[in-house]
């Protein structure tokens, strides 16, 4: 064998150098002393959750379902808590996809483009929608997961916006969000009352008199009075 062949074979194969590769300087494993014994090279800070598809991933396969129907005078997610001016849906509960969420979240980015503000989602795109192809007999399953979704209730707050702006800017940008989503939606600040179903609950308007019936319960002299007459045989 060659003398230089033996002399490249006895150095350390990590380290040889060649045209292509040069020589690399060992490195010094020792531990520095400006590091502390306890120190973490990751952050241990949780990630921020995407508003667009659950933690959670595809595993279970969702039902169809129905939005939330506050029957027993509930208000959640019907008032603004974080920003300053917000977009509520006024139309029937829909179900709204996570591409439709993402294009009314861009169009207010644009709109609002060199201004300072922080936008808040309200909803998050956690159920899977699932679709068969074309001419497909029924059964067989649920067929594929085509895309994820949210169930928006009624009077629900999707967006939220504070920031230093004229009020006429961030109506603005809501308009153009609500123009690109399916549904109906309306322009409410922070401090407007909170809507019951379809109700607001403005001064006088409380949970017992929504619960109240309608017409006066009628009186059992009242029902005799307005009965015909019997005579006994």
């Amino acid at each position: 064998m060659k003398p230089r062949l033996l002399s490249l074979l006895r150095q350390p194969t990590a380290y040889t150098s060649s045209p292509i590769r040069p020589s690399v300087p060992l490195r010094n494993t020792a531990p520095s002393p400006h590091i502390s014994p306890h120190f973490r090279c990751f952050s241990s800070t949780p990630s921020t959750a995407n508003w667009l598809f659950p933690k959670r991933g595809h595993k279970v396969k969702s039902r169809k379902g129905r939005p939330r129907v506050p029957t027993g005078g509930s208000v959640r997610g019907t008032t603004i808590v974080w920003g300053d001016y917000g977009l509520r849906m006024t139309d029937h509960d829909r179900r709204i996809s996570a591409k439709q969420l993402s294009i009314g979240a861009e169009t207010i980015k644009k709109r609002l483009r060199g201004e300072r503000y922080k936008l808040f989602m309200r909803v998050c795109a956690n159920i899977g929608v699932y679709t068969s192809g074309n001419e497909v007999r029924m059964g067989k399953g649920k067929g594929t997961f085509d895309y994820w979704a949210s169930r928006v209730a009624v009077s629900k707050i999707i967006f939220e916006i504070k920031g230093e702006m004229h009020e006429k800017v961030i109506r603005d940008a809501l308009r153009l969000a609500a123009a690109k989503m399916p549904g109906q939606y309306e322009f409410v600040r922070k401090g407007d009352p909170p809507v019951m179903g379809i109700t607001k609950m403005t001064e006088g308007m409380n949970l017992e008199n929504m619960q109240r019936p309608r017409m006066p319960t009628p009186s059992l002299v009242s029902t005799a009075d307005r009965l015909p007459a019997t005579s006994a045989p």
